[in-house]
């Protein structure tokens, strides 16, 4: 089984981070995420990190840094999951796409339902604020 290498921004703000909600025909959809998307080949994290923010929150992308990385296997998909906090950009993010999306307090997320990859990053971000 193939993995899909995705870059995600955990975009902070105020003790908040902004998510969005999966639509519902995609893989894990109908269950909030952190924005991201599939790092193109030939593309660093970063360029695919602000490429996809761009893309799918209408944000440019002025400061991130590396905050972990998580494999995971849903049985029938794998994922590895290039994490970073991004704490400068431009403009405001929304769903772009249509989406639902929301800014969330940091100590909330977890009353939300994430992908299951996406709680170890939720735990890691709670311990690191």
């Amino acid at each position: 089984m193939k993995e899909v290498h995705v870059a995600v921004g955990v975009i902070l703000k105020d003790g908040n981070v902004f998510v969005c909600l999966r639509p519902q025909q995609v893989h894990q959809g109908g269950k909030w995420e952190f924005p991201g998307g599939k790092v193109d080949a030939g593309e660093t994290v970063e360029e695919a990190l602000t490429r996809e923010l761009a893309e799918e929150i209408g944000i440019t992308v002025e400061a991130s840094q590396p905050f972990m990385v998580i494999q995971h296997d849903y049985g029938d998909k794998r994922v590895r999951l290039d994490i970073h906090t991004v704490t400068g950009f431009v403009g405001e993010p929304y769903g772009r796409e249509g989406q639902r999306s929301r800014w969330c307090p940091v100590k909330e997320l977890l009353e939300s339902d994430f992908p299951e990859a996406n709680r170890a990053i939720i735990q890691h971000l709670q311990n690191a604020l």
